[in-house]
């Protein structure tokens, strides 16, 4: 009597491995399960609204949008992950004489699991934080009170690059490259770009003659139809300064310009160095509790 190689192959499927391998990565219970055109799309959905392409998506749409994308594109991704595990284990439980295939290992599980946790992800997450969008806090006062000490930011990095939608304007909130120490980023306003003529005051700041607030809103300055509220102290009033922005570089303020280290101690900017700009708030926290007003908030 011959065996027969493939009876040899009838393993029944188990619901609660199954289940465990969607919960590590979904669709890796559907790849158990052979449904390998259904894992594929799991993970391919669940990547998308993971990373998430909702917040590509907003970029695109008026910023009064991202909040509710970003909250529905969390909600899906959780969604799909519970579907994933449901689904591992529905499936798993009618598989009692399930013929497994010659490339259904562990190897193959695990080699799987390794490539699409550890390569695609990653690299499909530093895709997006380099070229679309960027979480960062904000770790001082500096540019209180546009942007206050302990926001969380998205900033579109689709700005101030060949081919992107936004070029760098004064007012601009923007995310740079610190001078002193390239590990880290700062947040100023733009102030002036090449070749314009910055002076300051006391507490006035002129571009090209064009002084930015005015005797009646002196804590309110305004360029180009833009608007931002500043902050200076009493010891401010004896300030004097003038520089013209080099070819290639911007001239940066925080809007708390007593408490600001900006391009008045560091100097000028290098424009390579501009790599987002500050979109809104999607988390604020200070020191005892959560700013609920804050969350959505637009940054002009």
């Amino acid at each position: 009597m011959q065996d027969n190689p493939d009876m040899d192959r009838i393993k029944p499927r188990k619901p609660l491995f199954a289940a465990l391998m969607s919960t590590a990565l979904p669709g890796l219970g559907q790849l158990y399960n052979g449904e390998f055109n259904k894992a594929i799309w799991i993970f391919l959905l669940f990547s998308i609204t993971a990373i998430p392409l909702i917040m590509i998506i907003a970029l695109l749409l008026p910023a009064t949008l991202t909040m509710p994308l970003v909250a529905l594109s969390t909600a899906l991704t959780i969604g799909i992950w519970i579907f994933a595990i449901i689904d591992g284990w529905r499936v798993a439980s009618r598989l009692q004489h399930f013929q497994t295939k010659a490339w259904q290992t562990s190897g193959v599980y695990t080699l799987v699991f390794i490539i699409c946790a550890t390569v695609i992800l990653p690299a499909t997450l530093l895709w997006v934080r380099k070229h679309q969008v960027e979480p960062f806090q904000i770790p001082s006062a500096s540019m209180h009170p546009s942007v206050l000490q302990g926001d969380f930011i998205f900033a579109n990095k689709n700005y101030n690059c060949p081919n992107c939608r936004s070029a760098v304007k004064r007012g601009d909130v923007a995310i740079f490259v610190y001078p002193d120490n390239r590990t880290l980023h700062y947040v100023k306003r733009v102030i002036g770009l090449p070749g314009d003529t910055i002076t300051i005051d006391g507490n006035n700041v002129s571009v090209n003659g064009m002084r930015l607030n005015s005797d009646a809103a002196p804590d309110t300055e305004t360029y180009d139809g833009k608007s931002w509220q500043v902050q200076w102290t009493a010891e401010d009033n004896d300030n004097s300064y003038e520089v013209t922005v080099k070819p290639g570089h911007a001239f940066v303020l925080g809007d708390n310009r007593s408490r600001s280290n900006d391009s008045r101690k560091f100097g000028q900017v290098p424009l390579s160095d501009i790599v987002g700009k500050a979109r809104q708030v999607w988390f604020s926290k200070s020191k005892d509790n959560i700013r609920w007003s804050r969350i959505g908030q637009l940054l002009n």
